[in-house]
């Protein structure tokens, strides 16, 4: 489901050591040649370099599945609908009693709340019912060789092949997502190395047979990322009928107090923390729902670059956690895919940075949105409407 591996551009070229120039695309023999080349030059046996790739194939159900991500172009409220069923829910508070002794190791080496990683448990792989089913060493030299992004995948390819030089890949059966990662919570080789956690005591590194190894390895990398113990990540809140509208979004943190001066207010139970900095989230604009997102909401990005799915696994994590379900309120009518993508045509003619044209309302838009309705004398919520479209 992610929409962008977990990894860090810097990280990858910080380990690159003796690497080659990023290369990508033409003939594919000739790229393999390159990537053998450069595992030498990292240091790799030639004769396990050549063993390790000797089945790399291209496979263009990969760029497919790239290319088709429709389903980010969703509005929250349909989204999380579409991702969260009670059966869902059912199952991972029968998963949380399960494996309620490692849920408590993990919530007291990282910090990471049992909420958190039932999310992104349920979203990735169905608590591991569906683990998918793509060759992850073809998976990883496509994207590679592709001329996307061969800076985000080619560090992948050789940190397999450590993996591999392990023991713990190989290349011929190992199975995964699309995207190269494997897992019940969908890890990238790279991410494995640094992050795996061998929690059942068994002596490997078990990400899709083991619950306990995939649950603290997924955590590991969390705290990893800059996760902060026993703070909150999301919490819903109440808006007043009339406010600056343009202080919404993940540009703008206040406190709860000062948030609480302009009249937002928890839905439910105390403030979760008044004191730490939070932004106010609006998915659906200023009719719709409405979350304070605390600083390690940030930090799941890092698990996935989609807003839309950020948030609705942030407020799943909430819910599993005892939270009401959100109040959906009556958001204004949206766009759909083809409107969106002629707003985002029409706001590059405007001088904005809104990213590709995709039709997904992602930062860059949303930004942009809100900076249009400001100058508009709209209300400045981020959400665009059929109006909006209209106007410019």
């Amino acid at each position: 489901m992610r929409l962008f591996p977990i990894l860090s551009t810097l990280a990858a070229l910080a380990l690159a050591g003796p690497a080659l120039a990023q290369s990508c695309g033409g003939d594919f023999p000739r790229f393999v040649q390159e990537l053998k080349a450069e595992a030498v030059a990292r240091g790799h046996a030639r004769d396990r370099v050549d063993v390790f790739l000797a089945s790399a194939r291209l496979d263009p159900a990969v760029i497919r599945a790239d290319r088709a991500q429709g389903v980010f172009q969703k509005p929250f409220i349909e989204f999380s609908r579409r991702l969260i069923s009670q059966n869902r829910i059912n199952a991972g508070r029968a998963n949380e009693k399960r494996h309620a002794a490692t849920f408590r190791e993990m919530e007291r080496r990282y910090g990471v709340p049992r909420g958190v990683l039932l999310a992104f448990w349920a979203f990735e792989t169905d608590y591991g019912g569906y683990q998918g089913d793509f060759n992850t060493l073809n998976a990883l030299v496509t994207l590679a060789h592709d001329c996307r992004r061969p800076e985000l995948f080619r560090p992948q390819v050789f940190a397999a092949l450590e993996l591999f030089e392990r023991g713990a890949f190989d290349p011929r059966t190992t199975t995964g997502a699309w995207a190269g990662e494997i897992g019940m919570v969908q890890m990238l080789p790279e991410d494995i190395l640094r992050n795996g956690v061998d929690a059942d005591g068994d002596g490997r590194v078990s990400l899709k047979t083991s619950a306990p190894d995939a649950l603290l390895s997924g955590a590991n990398l969390l705290r990893s990322l800059g996760w902060r113990p026993n703070e909150p990540w999301l919490q819903e809140v109440t808006v007043p009928a009339q406010m600056d509208w343009s202080k919404s979004g993940l540009g703008t943190r206040m406190t709860a107090r000062d948030w609480q001066k302009m009249g937002v207010a928890p839905r439910s139970g105390r403030w979760e923390a008044r004191s730490l900095p939070a932004a106010l989230i609006l998915p659906q604009g200023r009719k719709g729902p409405a979350f304070l997102a605390y600083p390690n909401f940030s930090v799941l990005f890092e698990w996935n670059q989609s807003f839309v799915y950020v948030l609705t696994a942030a407020y799943f994590a909430t819910r599993l956690e005892g939270a009401p379900v959100y109040n959906a309120g009556n958001p204004d009518p949206g766009l759909d895919g083809p409107q969106m993508q002629a707003l985002q045509r029409k706001l590059q003619q405007a001088g904005y940075d809104v990213g590709k044209v995709d039709g997904i309302l992602g930062a860059n838009t949303r930004n942009a949105v809100q900076d249009v309705q400001r100058r508009l004398g709209l209300p400045a919520d981020a959400w665009p409407t059929p109006d909006l479209l209209d106007r410019l």
